[in-house]
């Protein structure tokens, strides 16, 4: 088992650095000046800054400094019948460092009906020893119990974890229905966590894919006919719904398709505390590729959601990125060699799920929506890294250029050219799903944690180097508005008059069966109000206050409430 917090944010020495001449790029700012780096932080920003001896010097006029960029969604170490994604911690961190990303957020995926602690440890015990760069992780809920709630408190608590996700697909074996999320997003509010979700619907999906199997479609192509887009949008909605009953704050993962985007869009403009997370497949690539002849080929892109076949989707997903109706991005970087694909070549059902983009994420942003003008170089920050950085509470730490901050830091060029192929990756499987896409715009040289680990395209990284970063609760950027609005959330019944007329009789065991909710745990509870229906009249002639003394000729003007006129008739 693995010490809590060991590791933990700790910091390495680092080297000496003096980054010279180039353009510092923050989400809200651009400026030129110099940066130093010492053990590990940004120590000095500014002109003619005096430095100790044997400083490196690195040459950065032409090009932009910006935060190294943050991917929210990898799963490195995912299961999938007994097998473990292409991969590791290892693999997948270097990946990273290489497409300029300094820090992943890695999803636990315990087993149904396990322990999210233990499931905790164990991700600690493979990404302590073999990650290359930071890392923290969230929690995936497979099947929710009442007991659960007690690990979901120590992990926030004690293991510096304040994200977790709930399924609404896989039925049968991940899904969580309506109520049962109701009752995690109560708890992950009360706690100061994040809600996050994987939206479909399905119920609708296993009956699609029922019907797929029967039709004799058993190819890749079967996996995007039975979750048409609309199964992602609905599942979308019901949780923004949800979420808004429960006043929890709603990041919803894979936003693959347009109406989904759509639906997102719409509930944040009308207020909804919910974030979007598009993923480098679906703002990169389009699903098409699933009709491919070449099995192997069209296998590559399986994911869930899928890949929209729409080929305007990623135009729209990165128009809603730039405008901030979206405000994250991920890669879900889950990545599957052929041969552990080919488990499902007799039956699309079964294909490991998952693409790779860990390593093209921040090139595909740059070329979706800074070239063609969609955004600049500070909404570049802002969405592959700053707002992760501040929506997971690790901010200004990691996601900004400043002093005190790690030293995660990108010297990215917006001349450069590359083209993404298989050949070049740095990833264990033979396709990449943006095999030929030409990108304008790419790290040269990429520092993490004060240290060079990417400089003219030669990884220099060291394995078990990683740090994992807590993560604090209640982060202000989310928070602020769940606080306010629970401020308003009291609901108070209405006085009324009593009612004193005719009451139906109806059998006491459908009273019975009457449904008694009870109230969503850490909402405020109403105060007691008397409630004016209640008479103390009875049909026997006897009061439910004979007890009492009364005096001789007592006149009651009016009954308690005020006089009612509820049942008359004139």
């Amino acid at each position: 088992m693995s010490q809590p917090g060991r590791r933990a944010g700790s910091r390495g020495t680092g080297d000496h650095i003096l980054i010279k001449g180039g353009k510092i790029v923050n989400d809200d700012q651009s400026f030129y000046a110099d940066i130093y780096v010492e053990d590990g932080l940004i120590k000095q920003i500014g002109e003619h800054l005096i430095v100790p001896g044997g400083t490196r010097t690195i040459d950065a006029h032409g090009q932009l400094v910006v935060p190294g960029g943050i991917d929210v969604h990898t799963r490195l170490q995912a299961p999938a019948m007994g097998m473990s994604s292409a991969d590791g911690f290892f693999q997948g961190t270097r990946a990273a460092l290489a497409g300029g990303t300094t820090m992943i957020i890695d999803h636990v995926c315990p087993d149904a009906g396990s322990s999210l602690l233990a499931a905790y440890e164990q991700w600690r015990n493979h990404a302590d020893s073999q990650a290359c760069c930071d890392y923290s992780l969230s929690v995936d809920i497979p099947r929710w119990h009442e007991s659960l709630r007690e690990e979901l408190e120590a992990l926030v608590k004690d293991k510096g974890v304040n994200s977790f996700l709930v399924f609404m697909a896989y039925k049968d074996k991940l899904q969580c229905t309506d109520s049962q999320m109701y009752e995690i997003f109560c708890t992950i509010r009360d706690l100061g966590a994040i809600a996050q979700v994987h939206a479909e619907n399905g119920d609708i999906i296993e009956e699609e894919q029922r019907r797929m199997l029967e039709l004799g479609i058993t190819g890749p192509e079967g996996h995007v006919l039975s979750r048409p887009e609309e199964v992602e949008a609905e599942a979308v909605f019901r949780a923004i719904t949800i979420a808004r009953q429960a006043n929890c704050p709603l990041y919803v993962t894979k936003v693959m398709s347009r109406v989904a985007a759509d639906v997102l869009a719409q509930a944040k403009r009308k207020g909804a505390v919910v974030y979007g997370e598009p993923i480098t497949a679906s703002l990169g690539t389009d699903g098409s590729h699933y009709w491919s002849k070449n099995w192997a080929k069209a296998a590559a892109f399986v994911t869930s959601p899928p890949v929209s076949p729409d080929p305007s989707t990623p135009d729209h997903l990165s128009t809603l990125l730039s405008s901030g109706d979206l405000q994250v991005t991920g890669s879900a970087h889950c990545a599957f060699t052929t041969a552990q694909k080919a488990v499902g070549k007799d039956n699309f059902t079964l294909i490991p799920e998952g693409t790779n983009g860990v390593e093209e994420r921040m090139a595909i942003v740059w070329e979706k929506c800074v070239v063609p003008g969609k955004m600049d170089e500070n909404d570049f920050v802002a969405v592959t890294s700053t707002n992760a950085a501040k929506i997971f509470n690790c901010y200004p730490r990691k996601g900004r250029v400043a002093v005190g901050a790690d030293a995660d830091l990108v010297l990215w060029n917006p001349k450069a050219t590359k083209i993404i192929s298989a050949k070049t990756h740095h990833s264990n499987v033979e396709y990449n799903i943006f095999e030929g896409t030409e990108c304008h715009g790419a790290p040269t040289l990429v520092i993490s944690q004060g240290r060079v680990v990417l400089e003219d395209g030669n990884l220099c990284v060291t394995q078990g180097s990683g740090r994992f970063i807590p993560r604090k609760t209640f982060p202000d950027f989310v928070y602020k508005r769940i606080k306010a609005r629970n401020r308003l959330a009291e609901v108070h019944g209405v006085p009324r008059g009593m009612y004193d007329g005719p009451v139906h009789e109806v059998p006491p065991s459908v009273k019975a069966a009457a449904p008694r909710v009870a109230p969503c745990a850490g909402k405020a509870a109403a105060p007691p109000v008397r409630n004016l229906h209640q008479s103390g009249f009875s049909l026997s002639g006897s009061q439910a206050d004979d007890h009492i003394a009364r005096r001789t000729a007592q006149k009651i003007m009016a009954p308690p409430g005020g006089r009612s006129n509820i049942t008359s008739l004139s």
